[in-house]
């Protein structure tokens, strides 16, 4: 069982979804479920709908019981309009299932919901998420569903009364296949076009003979008993799975809890239509991305989980999905903030390491750098991420300096104990430092700028320069905050004060123009030992 100090929100709703479980089907494997649309860009607030279930189901699993996360790919249905930077070609496949469109142009997937379903499958590998998957289109065509369709048919008039109750003054029939406004919870895929833009003519509950036609022209009757190329629609479809399936918890975005949302209508039907019992379901907040807007799949151009796993290592984004409880939303970083981010990360790891976490705290490290199989890949040597953009961003990549620096700075003898946070942090600085952010080392000092210094300068460069000898990041350190404080003559462990740390900026300032061309770079004692001590004393002129 779990430490009874873990207080975190997953312990709680873990106690909640074993007792609950234990009430519904003792003995059985416990269910947990994600749903996903691979219509577009799965992005890093869809995987909350992914990471909430995983860290509940992980931590049953950690208390030896028999869990299964269920990844439903709603692959089945239709496409609904053609993402931005797409051929607008592509609009002609509207109404069809994802998985009859063609992937996008120069893919190497067989259709549209591969294309998109492909690089989230690889970041769940990384991010050591355990799942079965569900393909819809799989379900529905080969008849898994059928006596569910069949039920939810027969049932039509109390679905329809349920829906009665949200629906607007003007109606609301975007989801419903029936003629002159009779509601019927299946659409059919048109057997000639293929796609949903079908109107059920007539049925027969007898026979379940099925008549439709669809606005290409096409029209047939088959029998839904034997019909394989339909769906229910979602507010039906999602009620439906949770019955089938046995779901225990499963979270939704808060779109989903407004009345008459799916979620809503759900609860009212699952049971009364289909002899189920809706899952526990958290309402999760949205994920946002620092300088960005809410994300939306359907405009493109949104980060998604394998974009934020080439700048960080997999436990930290667990971790930011972990602390979190799904009703908080919280904002993950491509821009300098990230470097912030790895801070407070290793300054926890740091904690937990000494036997200082916080229980809480302590449960959401434990949940970022392992799961119930096993640790996950950790760097070795984690130097923090801001120095090693910091030379990655100096040394633009060449191994051999690279290792140079940061022998120097921390004692690093091989690439290999820095990896993978060195290769995360490259590919921050290749990405997402603006171009006018990178630094270019000068080549030859600023005479014109040399020549302009008054006495005061340049004796802070003499004293920079004579101070060099002590080639240690601490070291580099006392020295270019303490030039300032031997002008002033004060002693080196003299308190900061304003006119002090105005004296600091201007000479940092003097150093970054120097060296950089820039009124701004890289933490100083970092640029100078990836700089090396007689190129400093050539470029400030000593």
């Amino acid at each position: 069982m779990a430490d009874s100090a873990e207080t975190d929100w997953v312990s709680r709703f873990a106690d909640e979804v074993i007792s609950e479980a234990e009430r519904r089907a003792p003995g059985k494997a416990i269910v947990c479920a994600s749903g996903l649309s691979p219509s577009g860009p799965i992005h890093l607030g869809n995987l909350r709908e992914v990471m909430t279930p995983h860290l509940v189901a992980d931590e049953i699993r950690r208390r030896g019981l028999e869990c299964v996360h269920l990844i439903s790919w709603d692959d089945y249905d239709r496409f609904r309009r053609v993402p931005a930077g797409i051929d607008p070609s592509w609009a002609d496949h509207i109404g069809k299932p994802l998985t009859s469109v063609p992937a996008p142009p120069g893919s190497r997937y067989a259709n549209w919901a591969e294309h998109f379903k492909a690089p989230l499958v690889t970041a769940l590998a990384e991010l050591g998420v355990e799942y079965h998957a569900i393909s819809q289109t799989a379900q529905y065509t080969s008849g898994a569903y059928r006596e569910q369709i069949l039920t939810a048919v027969r049932a039509r008039a109390t679905i329809d009364a349920v829906l009665s109750r949200y629906r607007s003054k003007q109606g609301d029939g975007a989801e419903e296949g029936g003629a002159r406004g009779a509601y019927f919870p299946y659409k059919p895929y048109c057997d000639l076009c293929e796609r949903d833009l079908t109107t059920v003519t007539n049925y027969d509950d007898e026979t379940t003979e099925l008549a439709y036609t669809c606005e290409c022209g096409f029209g047939e009757t088959v029998r839904l008993a034997e019909h394989d190329r339909g769906k229910l629609v979602w507010k039906v479809d999602w009620p439906m799975r949770w019955a089938y399936e046995g779901v225990v918890f499963e979270p939704s975005g808060v779109d989903h809890h407004s009345p008459g949302s799916a979620w809503i209508v759900g609860g009212q039907l699952v049971g009364e239509v289909f002899g189920g019992q809706q899952p526990i379901g958290p309402m999760y907040a949205f994920v946002g991305i620092t300088g960005m807007a809410k994300m939306s799949s359907s405009k493109g151009g949104v980060p998604i989980p394998s974009d934020a796993l080439e700048i960080m290592e997999a436990p930290l984004l667990r971790w930011l999905y972990a602390r979190r409880k799904p009703a908080q939303s919280f904002k993950i970083a491509f821009d300098h903030e990230i470097q912030r981010l790895y801070d407070e990360w290793d300054s926890l790891g740091r904690k937990v390491a000494a036997g200082q976490a916080q229980p809480a705290e302590l449960a959401a490290h434990r949940r970022a750098v392992s799961t119930a199989a096993g640790p996950l890949p950790v760097t070795p040597h984690p130097v923090a991420y801001r120095t090693l953009a910091s030379v990655a961003d100096i040394t633009t990549g060449h191994a051999e300096q690279t290792l140079r620096i940061l022998r120097d700075l921390d004692g690093v003898e091989t690439l290999a104990e820095v990896r993978p946070r060195l290769d995360r942090a490259r590919r921050w600085v290749e990405l997402h430092l603006p171009a006018d952010q990178r630094t270019r080392v000068r080549e030859s000092p600023d005479q014109e700028l040399l020549d302009s210094l008054g006495q005061a300068e340049r004796e802070g460069l003499r004293l920079l320069a004579d101070g060099l000898d002590d080639w240690t990041l601490e070291g580099l350190t006392a020295l270019v905050y303490g030039v300032p404080k031997l002008q002033a003559g004060l002693p080196a462990d003299a308190p900061a004060t304003p006119e002090l740390k105005t004296a600091q900026r201007a000479f940092f300032t003097l150093l970054y123009r120097l060296l950089v061309g820039r009124d701004t770079g890289p933490r100083l004692p970092t640029l100078l030992m990836a700089v090396g001590a007689g190129r400093v004393r050539k470029l400030v002129g000593a």
